[in-house]
C-alpha cells in the first residue's frame, strides 16, 4: 500500500494567497488506481485534484480529478501542476509538455510574470435561448441571456455584468441540469474584456472559483463579439481571478500565476 503522498496545494490564477482556485497536486513515481485517486480527490475536497505521473522518456502524464468524477480538462489545476513541476520538481526548467487523457498533449511555458497555456478552442454549437429549459434559467436569473453555445459547458450570454454579479443559483433546481454551466458579459471596465461564472451544482463544489477550460468556450466567443485576438477575463467569483487570453484558429493561450500556499503529506 502507498504511505507518505507528498502534495502540494495551490492558488490558481492569483498572486495573492486565499484568491483565484485552489487545487491540489500530487507528483507521482508509480501509477495510481483510479479509485485511489479518486478517493483522495474526495478527500482533498477541492474542485479539482491533480495528479502528475512522471515517466522516462513520455511527457508526465496528468490527470484531473472533482471529487465526483474524473474531468477530460481542466485549466486551474493544469496551471497549479506546471508551476509545482517547474518550482519544485524541475526547477531549472522553464516549460513542460503534459500528455492528457482526453485532449493529448498540452504544452505550458513560464513566463515573465507566470505561465502561459496552449488549450484546444472549443466554442461548440449555437444554441436556441428558446428551447433551453425554463427551470434552468429560471434557477439563474429573472433576466434571459441574450445568447447561447453548448460545448463541454452550457454558456449562457446575458447583457450585462451587473447581472452576471446578481445572479444567486437555485443550485437545488440546477441539480437536474448534469453539465456545467458558464454565465458571461461584456466588462465595463477597461481592464477586463468580459467577466464570467462558472456553476457545477452535481460536482461538490457548487461554484467553481476560476475555470481556465471554460475559457476555452468564452475565448473564442468574445474574440469573435470584440473582434480582437488578445484578451482580458475576469471570473467573478467571491474568490475572482484573472487570465490572460490569445485566441488562435484552433488553439487558445491562456495565460495566469500560481502561488503554492500549502504542502504536506498524505497519510495512507
Amino acid at each position: 500500500m502507498t504511505t507518505g503522498l507528498k502534495f502540494w496545494q495551490v492558488d490558481a490564477f492569483t498572486d495573492q494567497p486565499f484568491k483565484g482556485n485552489p487545487a491540489a497536486v500530487f507528483v507521482l513515481d508509480e501509477e495510481l488506481d483510479d479509485t485511489f485517486m479518486q478517493n483522495i480527490a474526495i478527500e482533498m475536497n477541492l474542485s479539482e485534484t491533480a495528479f502528475v505521473l512522471k515517466r522516462e522518456g513520455p511527457n508526465p502524464l496528468l490527470r484531473w480529478f472533482t471529487p465526483t468524477c474524473e474531468i477530460d480538462l481542466c485549466g486551474h489545476a493544469t496551471l497549479a501542476s506546471t508551476h509545482i513541476y517547474l518550482t519544485e520538481i524541475y526547477p531549472e526548467q522553464d516549460e513542460v509538455t503534459f500528455d492528457t487523457k482526453f485532449v493529448g498533449p498540452l504544452k505550458i511555458v513560464k513566463n515573465e510574470t507566470g505561465y502561459t497555456m496552449d488549450f484546444p478552442s472549443r466554442l461548440g454549437d449555437k444554441v436556441d435561448v428558446e428551447g433551453i429549459s425554463s427551470f434552468i434559467l429560471d434557477a439563474l436569473s429573472p433576466h434571459k441571456p441574450i445568447d447561447a453555445y453548448k460545448s463541454r459547458d452550457l454558456m449562457l450570454v446575458y447583457e450585462n455584468e451587473d447581472i452576471i454579479h446578481d445572479i444567486s443559483p437555485d443550485f437545488n433546481a440546477l441539480l437536474k441540469y448534469e453539465d456545467y454551466i458558464i454565465v458571461t458579459a461584456k466588462s465595463e471596465k477597461t481592464e477586463h474584456d468580459f467577466i464570467s461564472r462558472f456553476f457545477c451544482a452535481d460536482d461538490g463544489i457548487a461554484e467553481d472559483p476560476v475555470t481556465g477550460s471554460a475559457h476555452c468556450t468564452l475565448a473564442p466567443y468574445w474574440a469573435q463579439k470584440l473582434s480582437k485576438t488578445d484578451l482580458k477575463a475576469y471570473q467573478a467569483s467571491e474568490r475572482g481571478g484573472e487570465l490572460g487570453l490569445v485566441v488562435g484558429t484552433d488553439r487558445i493561450e491562456i495565460s495566469g500565476q500560481a502561488m503554492t500556499v500549502l504542502d504536506g503529506k498524505m497519510r495512507i
